[in-house]
């Protein structure tokens, strides 16, 4: 599959060494440019690339950047990407400690990573946003292992959660359908399934476990 991955990070960055080891084409950008991204590409074999064109082509795009950042991607930033794009915002609201205060969010009760598809103007899943990047190359198990790791994956778009979910699978972890994109606040910081490493009935019970309300630490 040809993947472009917005944000190298600690998340873009693990999620590059491992799409890459699994035979994906794997282009991938940040924002102080290609030329930064040296090491990464000659470690993985991944292609460095300005943000700008990180989704040419794209059949799948991964945006693993700060909220606030988000404003900020290049307009028609899908535009070349392949029909029927999945899209997946692994991003996380961090009023205070880093993100500064979001009026829709704060105010309307919208969820940050419906508030992200409506910057960039396509839907998206949400998923790995509770995830440690380490967990990304350290625990990856064969499907059934008793301690296979589950992640919960939110979104409207079936076809494409159904793309994401299969390609968690490929990368060696369970999924647990979290709902559409209004129910994201599920999985949101401060929420029992943020950060969780555990197997699928333990997420699922922490998915309905979750207050609607957002915690203190993670309101502005």
């Amino acid at each position: 599959m040809k993947i472009g991955i917005i944000g190298a990070g600690n998340i873009g960055g693990n999620l590059t060494r491992r799409l890459t080891t699994l035979g994906h084409d794997v282009s991938v950008a940040n924002s102080r440019g290609p030329h930064t991204l040296t090491a990464l590409a000659e470690e993985t074999g991944a292609t460095p690339v300005k943000v700008e064109d990180a989704a040419r082509g794209a059949e799948l795009v991964v945006i693993t950047v700060p909220v606030k950042a988000v404003p900020d991607l290049p307009s028609g930033l899908l535009d070349e990407a392949a029909d029927g794009v999945a899209v997946i915002d692994t991003g996380n609201y961090y009023p205070q400690q880093r993100d500064g205060r979001i009026a829709a969010i704060e105010d309307n009760g919208l969820t940050e990573s419906s508030w992200t598809a409506q910057q960039i103007g396509h839907t998206v899943i949400k998923a790995f946003n509770g995830t440690y990047a380490q967990d990304i190359l350290d625990r990856p198990r064969p499907a059934g292992a008793p301690d296979r790791m589950a992640l919960p994956v939110a979104g409207d778009d079936e076809d494409a959660k159904r793309v994401v979910r299969a390609l968690i699978d490929d990368l060696g972890f369970d999924t647990v359908d979290a709902g559409g994109l209004g129910d994201s606040w599920r999985q949101q910081p401060g929420t029992p399934v943020y950060g969780l490493q555990e197997g699928l009935d333990s997420v699922t019970k922490a998915l309905a476990e979750a207050p609607r309300e957002r915690s203190a630490d993670f309101r502005a």
